[in-house]
């Protein structure tokens, strides 16, 4: 029998605060429920590494250091601001852009009116990778995530009718980040708004680019002197600007858990602050206006406590590493989005009450700001209808749930604190270890948080695929049909024949001598010190460079960055459950073997396009690499044309395509044509990713063998995949031994 008294102390630590009658009178009723079996065999293990115990006393917060804080003072764990809510609540700052900038702009327009207070702005994936939308590499992309930019005369039309004297606009931007910000600053120039008027946030976090979201163009080096330069010159002429968002947000979404996201931002963040000392900037002149950016899951109390402890860190890593005069200089502030990873294809109306959660959440935790995902973001972009829900998700939480009454509610839960303090130290010590590398710089490196987010993206995936790890209406209590959801639908061709009649008419009217000298000045200042690469850009971009002309001339300077792509591999298996779970992915391998002589199916997987969220496609690699499947990764950003020459060379049975940025109505045909054109016609196209159910019958009819959308268990795609490889293969060989009877 257990001993049920020691176990049930160790969890408790330490009773003396009650009387032993009470404790006595404690350990029977709990006996009695459980059994008979210890209170610790209910604990609840965690992606983190932290034991979440079934209870929780007061004797759980002897010895905690960061309790008795209080609100507005270093180190700021309550949050930045004394008053927190009860003097003003949260900014209702929701991310959309899509199309055009004129359709955007009437969204926008219509989301303000309805009660929104801040903008923040989704570009296109052409922009993000400085590429204008007449560039051959992006005639998927246009338009589809996010809204075009080429010129100042799109930002212009972006912001028409909108005071930026008066609203506050963030711009998730990196890769392309000079040309944008300098068009938006322009913009505001021309609508008679000063630099020093104009508030808002640029993103500028390049660091993560490089482990998670790729939309990189230039390579570490000189990507950090670009960082460096925007927060010099918004030091010295935007003081209402937030010179950079250090973000987390991508870390989770490709899979990172809490702790890693806390410790990989964090890190971040340290390296920008020292990139800008060196610079010569004094930290006090330019981290008072440094924001970040979090992602908010479906852990509810962990995700409040993540922030909570975010602010701690920060001042305490700040004050140890650079000793700011100017308490704001430790103060963090932050942004945050609801999950799209936790956003579910099937049964999709469950992710409106996914998205309050988690909203709950980021609100408890102390946000500064918040955008809330419409529930149809798993299938395609957003509709008017289900922003408007994500919209009203936030206003009936500041309106009508209590929660603004009070400064942090939260504080003093034994729970909460508790798991605080863990997230604290767990952190910490990761930090203390990038630290101890030499810093982030050397840790993006080196490689190690994007192999350590890939492994913790497969690890959660195969919870998931084995039901571990419960998704309503995924992988348990499914519905008996899946519901009917409207989506909206960009026409790419169109939008991209708009901007480039548009850039067309841009360049007959500008002084091209003019812009020529500009860009020669910029490449020129690129490729020496001293002179401030955001000043220059604003130079070219007031004589109507375009966003894709400024990269280019960075790019002479910089080069284009580009990434060698890795497998994680013995994971997903190891973390799936019984391994008898996956005899059927042996059986279908077996099957394939015996049709093609013994050799292993050949998977190439391609990313087409400028989408570089690369977390589906990695796991996916992962995953089939462990049954047995001969597993390459193929480059980032690759054309059709370079994918289906790529996929001939090294003899692949099957490509699959992710797409997670809605170009596959254009990139999957095209990639189907090249086959054809380059006479591998019997290499098997499949796909995954953000697919709309309704674009399904469009790319069987194009040649698609198979879809896998959103939720779709791995063994199930594996075992399809493999299937229809074996049926090709057998097709193809009685096609060939029929041409040769006919030709004999």
């Amino acid at each position: 029998m257990p001993n049920f008294e020691n176990d049930s102390r160790k969890v408790v630590k330490n009773m003396s605060k009650d009387t032993d009658k009470e404790f006595e009178k404690w350990q029977a009723q709990a006996q009695k429920e459980l059994r008979d079996t210890p209170l610790s065999d209910h604990k609840k293990g965690t992606l983190e590494g932290i034991d979440i115990q079934p209870l929780y006393t007061e004797a759980d917060l002897d010895g905690l250091a960061h309790l008795n804080t209080l609100p507005g003072q270093a180190p700021y764990l309550r949050g930045p601001r004394a008053t927190m809510y009860t003097g003003r609540p949260w900014t209702i700052r929701q991310y959309a852009g899509f199309s055009t900038a004129s359709e955007t702009n009437r969204f926008f327009k219509s989301a303000l009116e309805a009660g929104q207070k801040g903008l923040s702005v989704a570009f296109d994936l052409a922009t993000h990778r400085g590429y204008d939308s007449d560039h051959p590499r992006v005639s998927g992309d246009v338009g589809k995530a996010g809204v075009a930019i080429d010129s100042v005369e799109d930002m212009k039309q972006l912001f028409d009718g909108i005071p930026l004297d008066r609203m506050s606009v963030s711009m998730t931007m990196n890769g392309a980040v000079l040309p944008v910000l300098a068009a938006f600053i322009v913009a505001g120039e021309e609508q008679g708004v000063s630099q020093a008027q104009l508030s808002g946030t640029i993103q500028n976090d390049i660091l993560k680019e490089f482990m998670v979201r790729n939309t990189y163009i230039y390579p570490p080096e000189p990507s950090m002197r670009i960082v460096a330069d925007i927060i010099a010159h918004t030091a010295e002429h935007m003081p209402k600007f937030n010179s950079i968002s250090i973000s987390g947000y991508h870390m989770q979404e490709a899979g990172a858990n809490l702790v890693q996201e806390l410790a990989y931002t964090l890190s971040d963040g340290l390296a920008y602050v020292q990139a800008a000392k060196d610079a010569g900037l004094d930290v006090d002149s330019f981290a008072p206006r440094l924001s970040f950016f979090f992602c908010i899951g479906m852990n509810l109390f962990m995700e409040a406590s993540k922030l909570r402890a975010a602010r701690y860190l920060w001042a305490r890593w700040m004050e140890k590493l650079f000793q700011p005069s100017d308490p704001r200089s430790l103060m963090l502030r932050t942004h945050c989005q609801t999950s799209g990873a936790s956003l579910a294809e099937q049964d999709p109306y469950n992710n409106v009450i996914r998205t309050t959660i988690e909203a709950l959440a980021a609100t408890l935790g102390g946000t500064q700001s918040l955008h809330t995902n419409s529930f149809d973001e798993a299938i395609a972009l957003p509709t008017p209808f289900s922003a408007r829900i994500a919209r009203n998700t936030q206003l009936i939480l500041q309106h009508e749930a209590g929660i603004t009454d009070t400064v942090d509610p939260l504080a003093g839960s034994y729970y909460v604190e508790t798991l605080t303090a863990e997230m604290i130290e767990k952190a910490d010590q990761l930090m203390t270890e990038i630290h101890e590398m030499g810093g982030m710089i050397n840790a993006v490196q080196d490689g190690l948080p994007k192999r350590e987010i890939e492994k913790m993206a497969t690890i959660r995936q195969a919870k998931i695929d084995s039901a571990d790890t419960v998704i309503v209406g995924v992988n348990k209590y499914q519905p008996e049909e899946d519901a009917a959801v409207d989506i909206l639908e960009i026409d790419n061709q169109a939008v991209r024949t708009e901007q480039i009649d548009k850039l067309g008419a841009i360049r007959s009217k500008r002084d091209d001598a003019r812009v020529t000298d500009r860009l020669a000045a910029l490449e020129t200042g690129a490729g020496s010190t001293g002179q401030n690469l955001l000043a220059l850009s604003i130079d070219a971009m007031r004589e109507r460079a375009t966003v894709g002309e400024v990269s280019d001339a960075l790019e002479r300077a910089f080069g284009r960055y580009k990434a060698t792509p890795e497998l994680v591999t013995g994971v997903y298996e190891s973390h799936f459950g019984e391994a008898d779970q996956l005899a059927s992915i042996r059986e279908s391998l077996n099957a394939f073997r015996a049709e093609s002589d013994g050799e292993a199916p050949v998977l190439y997987l391609a990313k087409l396009g400028q989408d570089g969220h690369d977390r589906g496609a990695k796991v996916i690699a992962s995953a089939f690499s462990d049954f047995g499947v001969d597993v390459r990764v193929g480059d980032l950003f690759e054309t059709p044309t370079e994918a289906a020459g790529t996929a001939l060379e090294l003899g692949a049975h099957i490509i699959g395509v992710s797409s997670l940025a809605a170009g596959h109505k254009t990139l999957l045909p095209e990639l189907i044509t090249e086959l054809k054109a380059q006479g591998a016609e019997d290499i098997m196209v499949i796909c995954g990713g953000i697919i709309p159910q309704q674009d399904y019958q469009f790319l069987y009819d194009a040649g698609v063998a198979a879809i896998f959308g959103p939720g779709t268990a791995i063994p199930e795609a594996a075992c399809q995949t493999i299937d229809k490889a074996t049926e090709n293969l057998r097709r193809m060989h009685n096609y060939r031994q029929a041409r040769l009877e006919s030709s004999g």
